[in-house]
């Protein structure tokens, strides 16, 4: 593993657009934001919230923990995640994950909703909390329900030990929390790593929880800052798999100082 230097790293994200001048539309942030506001269940991630959070309480909240345009007459164009913010949450994910790690025989769920992109991160990360002596859960294997009302059933499915939804012929992207809600029916974790409804779930059930998301995905730092999320990595949570290699071997190598 070579790991890079903070400032090897931030150049990473920024050449690859995993932060920076990140591929993320300002108007599609800027609908999610409103969409988050007016509390659609889609964008939730299957989390609630105390305050009221307007349109500008989350937009604000996203200047601050992602470092989009603060602006709100910025509304076209180009947007960004600032890679300090990003590194920043990394080195605390990595932290709060070594410390769970370190206590010994930590039982941990890891699941993502970004199977093109995410997926390489969480497989590196089941492989040091196995070797570090954490059991990974796999519960609800299989369990399936409609999809959001897309008509295709979707089932839950572990590879190696990371839980993901299929199609029955592909794996797939999901925002929904429902998935998540059926693995702790079944059976509660010590810790979550994962994104999306995955992650909502999890913290919204209070279950600690660490995840990652995207600039247009605002309900995960939204619940960092209730309280109910313990670390938000501000990404773009689909570029190409083998971009996320430095910040992976960032990731584990923060990890790894407290085994």
């Amino acid at each position: 593993m070579n790991v890079p230097s903070r400032t090897d790293l931030r150049d990473h994200l920024i050449r690859t657009r995993i932060a920076g001048d990140v591929a993320t539309p300002r108007e599609n942030n800027l609908d999610n934001y409103r969409s988050l506001a007016n509390r659609d269940p889609h964008y939730m991630f299957g989390l609630s919230f105390a305050a009221e959070w307007s349109f500008r309480d989350v937009l604000e909240q996203m200047a601050k923990s992602v470092g989009v345009v603060a602006d709100p007459e910025h509304r076209e164009g180009q947007d960004t995640i600032d890679p300090d913010l990003t590194i920043d949450a990394i080195e605390a994910m990595g932290d709060r994950v070594g410390e769970v790690l370190a206590r010994g025989n930590a039982r941990i769920v890891i699941a993502t909703g970004h199977p093109t992109g995410l997926l390489t991160v969480h497989l590196a990360l089941a492989r040091l909390a196995r070797s570090a002596g954490a059991t990974l859960l796999t519960p609800a294997e299989r369990w399936s329900y409609m999809g959001n009302g897309l008509g295709r059933v979707r089932r839950i499915r572990y590879l190696d030990d990371v839980a993901m939804l299929d199609d029955g012929a592909a794996l797939v992207h999901t925002h929904d929390p429902d998935p998540m809600r059926a693995i702790l029916a079944e059976e509660r974790p010590d810790f979550v790593i994962a994104d999306h409804g995955w992650a909502g779930a999890a913290g919204e059930a209070g279950v600690e929880t660490v995840g990652f998301a995207d600039s247009n995905d605002p309900a995960l730092f939204v619940g960092e800052a209730e309280g109910k999320i313990a670390v938000a990595v501000p990404l773009d949570d689909n570029v190409l798999p083998r971009h996320y290699g430095p910040l992976t071997d960032y990731l584990v190598a923060r990890i790894a100082t407290h085994l």
